[in-house]
């Protein structure tokens, strides 16, 4: 049977868009001579859905909306499987269930519900669905489907060396003798994702003898942002089709006559985990701006890496005509930040101005003169000057109808080394989830054909400029001390003691660390929505208390 594989990219409550899109591709599909189109989890009413789920309505919705493509496709000699929201059964305690909807020919042949519903991470899928209490193989074409929702084949002992639930959903229906095993997906990208992907169901399919096509999602949807990557395997485990990442695709490939292809081409590792994870950034990027019903954003340039890489992937994500750069330079700011900032944005093609603060930090500190008297300056004046860049900022964001970037990275989140209502002011944060390492590793692929961020950037010693000659070593340890901590005790959870065993850092060092990190959560809860591309990134995927003494 000829199947296409249709990664679309769904907006989360946009019914009318992603029937569209849909029925769209499946048109494409059958053009080509498919039998089966295969899109992605939920893709009807778009992922991840959350407290939509328990509005009646949003249901009701998603049940017209099933019912319209079914009439949409009833003349088309394309089956369709499609993901989608619909009420629970009476009686199961909750509102909805996950489901698989296989329609041909204007009938429903199957309503396939998810079995595993995840709860960990980023998922909270048990606070919504029902899950499903038996499964049953489909016919089609002379092929028996087994079709699994996402986690349904991510639990096989064969694997895995620790599995999640006490139930593997593929190896119950490998009972009932499929043909063909379909995997629909809403599966998130992070580092070494997609590798993890590939490899689990390469081992289900060499195990089981039966070729396996999964169809996952792509697009960015608030700090989510899924990968497409969609593929088909053989039997025997050779890849049929592989769609591409981070962008929409349709691919076809043909379960009863496999002919392999070859793996796209790729760099060196560095180069590819670089690669994707800017590709996935700009996706995010531009996702966030538009499905908000926004299309320009503001960025303010303080001559550093991070704004210099943000400002680069907000161009490829939305375009130089629409990205505004701002430098607001202060008196503690260097001659030379203000030009690298004026050569980046040319380097880019973007608009600079400059908006010196240095007048408006003067009127502050005169208005709180009566009030601080008998004081020193400490801390306070440098947060001023972030606060009075953010009111700035915010003052363009509002008269532009323009998003404001925000440029903190994920070493400077983790300790705190950022001000709230300052420079962690905005919509986005785009660079959330980089450790500083990661933003210079970034930002040298950015340069990998010439110059885009001015070498001076690069190699000048990272500094926040709010005070005479500060550097970020004057109150942190190196970056490349500092980023290895933060990954073991943050994405990990490893204790100080394995960090100081694995790494042979000093136990001071990783204990004030650890210090920083805990008293810093009241920050990280204020702050804009992080763009995730590791496995575990500040906001929805990590949830910690804000009053609490953590000893551990």
């Amino acid at each position: 049977m000829k199947i296409a594989l249709a990664q679309i990219n769904p907006t989360v409550g946009d019914f009318t868009g992603n029937l569209a899109k849909i029925i769209s591709a499946n048109q494409r599909a059958a053009g080509s001579g498919a039998r089966l189109t295969i899109f992605s989890e939920l893709v009807l009413c778009g992922y991840p859905p959350a407290d939509l789920l328990d509005k009646p309505s949003f249901l009701a919705r998603c049940a017209t909306a099933v019912d319209e493509l079914r009439q949409a496709t009833a003349t088309l000699p394309t089956a369709v499987l499609i993901g989608v929201a619909l009420p629970a059964p009476a009686g199961s305690g909750k509102r909805a269930v996950n489901a698989a909807v296989l329609m041909d020919k204007g009938q429903i042949l199957l309503e396939q519900h998810k079995m595993l519903l995840p709860f960990y991470d980023v998922f909270d899928e048990q606070r919504y669905f029902a899950p499903a209490t038996s499964q049953r193989v489909i016919e089609l074409e002379g092929e028996r489907l087994a079709i699994t929702i996402c986690e349904d084949a991510w639990n096989d002992k064969n694997f895995w060396p620790q599995r999640l639930y006490p139930t593997d959903p593929v190896e119950d229906l490998m009972r009932q003798k499929p043909t063909v095993l379909v995997n629909i997906s809403a599966s998130p990208f992070w580092h070494g994702k997609r590798d993890i992907r590939r490899h689990m169901l390469f081992t289900i399919a060499r195990r089981h003898k039966i070729p396996v096509f999964l169809c996952n999602q792509v697009g960015g949807n608030d700090s989510l942002i899924f990968d497409g990557s969609s593929f088909g395997l053989a039997a025997d485990g050779t890849l049929l089709a592989q769609a591409a990442s981070f962008r929409e695709d349709i691919v076809m490939a043909d379960s009863a006559t496999p002919t392999g292809i070859s793996p796209m081409p790729s760099g060196s590792k560095d180069d590819a985990e670089s690669e994707a994870a800017y590709q996935a950034l700009v996706l995010g990027t531009r996702d966030y701006v538009l499905k908000t019903g926004f299309s320009k954003v503001l960025v303010s340039l303080s001559g550093g890496i991070d704004s210099a890489l943000v400002t680069a992937i907000a161009v490829d994500a939305l375009g130089a005509e629409n990205v505004l750069t701002i430098g607001m330079p202060s008196q503690y700011s260097s001659t030379g930040s203000v030009d690298d900032s004026r050569k980046l944005a040319a380097n880019l093609g973007v608009r600079f101005e400059t908006m010196p603060i240095a007048g408006l930090y003067e009127e502050y500190t005169h208005t709180l003169e009566p009030l601080f008297a008998g004081t020193r300056p400490d801390l306070t004046e440098e947060n001023l000057q972030s606060r009075i860049r953010a009111t700035l900022m915010m003052a363009l964001s509002n008269k532009f109808s323009s998003l404001v970037l925000t440029t903190g990275n994920k070493s400077e989140m983790a300790v705190g080394y950022c001000t709230l209502y300052g420079d962690m002011a905005g919509a986005l944060a785009v660079i959330g989830d980089l450790v500083k390492t990661r933003v210079y590793a970034l930002s040298r692929w950015v340069n990998r054909n010439g110059e885009i961020i001015p070498q001076a950037i690069l190699t000048k010693a990272p500094s926040a400029e709010l005070r005479p000659d500060q550097k970020d070593t004057d109150s942190l340890p190196p970056y490349e001390v500092l980023d290895p901590i933060l990954e073991a005790y943050v994405e990990r959870y490893e204790t100080t003691a394995q960090i100081v065993a694995a790494y042979g850092f000093p136990s001071a060092v990783v204990e004030h660390v650890v210090h920083l990190v805990e008293r810093t959560e009241y920050k990280r809860q204020q702050a804009a929505p992080v763009l995730k591309v590791t496995p575990k990134s500040f906001g929805m995927g990590r949830r910690f208390p804000i009053a609490a003494r953590v000893q551990v």
